[in-house]
């Protein structure tokens, strides 16, 4: 029997990833994509620009994936997003200190690259911390905690926990009908709202959105078909060897940040690879970096003071702990889960933007 192989190899795997990243970071980096400044410039100014953004972002993101799946390039139900099994707990407890993290952080486990990329030093600090913490919240301390007392809180489906598959099974539907007709419903719906304002159609808003979107769907594909190994000839068994979690995944900013610090501190240990995900984050600090120093705004930042320095770790470590805890962040959640269809991250989103509301609320009235 012919041994199995991959597409591409894993060094490649490693730099095609690097590449979605930096995609990623220049797109975000020049149109001002951030999920907590979306939430803020409605808070603070009313303006709905950047929640438009996201939700074109995210429109794209769906179609995109319901095309992978449905022409069987990948199957969603390998990821972490769509099991039987929801932990409604997890999702909602960890979305709410992701987002509260995020706000004393000044940004998402995204928003942190970016703003490593184009000089700031707080954002290395933050680095750190949130990685360190996602893997005591992975592996360590408070891991234990998770596994104690939120995870085993949950809903158990028949089926697959993506509404295509719920859809599905109650009314007895095709599944590739199920999955055109739900996307087709969510994807119109959040790009007809993402474009039904004028400044959306400005290029940087516009092509800023649609390239982020893309990113997710081709994070998809390269770790579901690019990087899948349909029989391991270790194991005989299916494999996503370009991934830390064993499963499909696509863009998310939590747990490969603690997978970048392990594979730095264990850099000789031949068994440890450049993953997908350690490749996207580093691909998007170079695509922040490449956009800041040709939009000249690349500049050295730092603390300005002890409470901001004691504020955005305390934020990186809620972002580590809520996002390890939710599955995932803003993006890992926000537009890779969410562009599953998944109920649980619907869940973590929703949890995410009301820790995030709250946290806003209570600096405006205190500041």
């Amino acid at each position: 029997m012919d041994t199995p192989t991959l597409p591409l190899s894993l060094p490649l795997i490693a730099w095609a990833a690097c590449t979605i990243g930096a995609l990623f970071g220049f797109a975000a980096q020049r149109s001002s994509f951030c999920t907590m400044g979306a939430v803020a410039d409605i808070i603070i100014m009313d303006d709905w620009t950047r929640m438009r953004m996201w939700a074109l972002a995210l429109a794209v993101a769906i179609a995109g994936t319901a095309g992978l799946q449905v022409a069987g390039l990948v199957d969603v139900h390998d990821s972490i997003y769509t099991s039987q099994r929801l932990p409604w707990l997890s999702h909602l407890v960890g979305g709410f200190l992701f987002g509260i993290g995020m706000t004393l952080a000044s940004g998402c486990g995204a928003k942190t690259l970016l703003r490593l990329g184009s000089g700031n030093l707080k954002s290395l600090v933050v680095f750190a911390f949130l990685g360190l913490s996602a893997y005591m919240t992975l592996r360590g301390v408070f891991g234990g905690w998770r596994s104690a007392w939120l995870d085993p809180v949950v809903i158990q489906f028949d089926t697959h926990q993506d509404l295509p598959s719920l859809l599905a099974a109650r009314f007895t539907l095709d599944s590739r009908s199920a999955w055109l007709a739900c996307s087709t419903v969510a994807a119109g719906s959040l790009g007809l709202f993402a474009l039904s304002e004028r400044t959306m159609w400005q290029p940087g808003p516009l092509f800023g959105s649609l390239a982020i979107g893309a990113c997710i769907v081709a994070g998809w594909y390269l770790s579901g078909h690019l990087g899948y190994l349909p029989e391991d000839p270790d194991t005989l068994q299916p494999a996503f060897l370009a991934t830390n979690s064993g499963h499909l995944e696509s863009l998310s900013f939590v747990a490969p940040y603690a997978y970048s610090l392990d594979l730095l501190m264990l850099w000789t240990d031949t068994s440890r690879i450049v993953t997908i995900g350690i490749a996207l984050t580093l691909g998007v600090i170079l695509g922040s970096l490449l956009a800041a120093i040709t939009g000249h705004s690349f500049r050295i930042e730092s603390f300005r003071d002890a409470p901001d320095l004691a504020r955005h770790l305390t934020g990186a470590m809620l972002m580590g702990i809520g996002g390890v805890t939710a599955l995932g962040c803003t993006i890992g959640q926000g537009l890779s889960g969410l562009s599953t269809l998944s109920l649980g991250s619907l869940l973590t989103t929703v949890a995410i933007i009301a820790g995030a509301t709250l946290s806003i609320q209570i600096q405006l009235r205190n500041s």
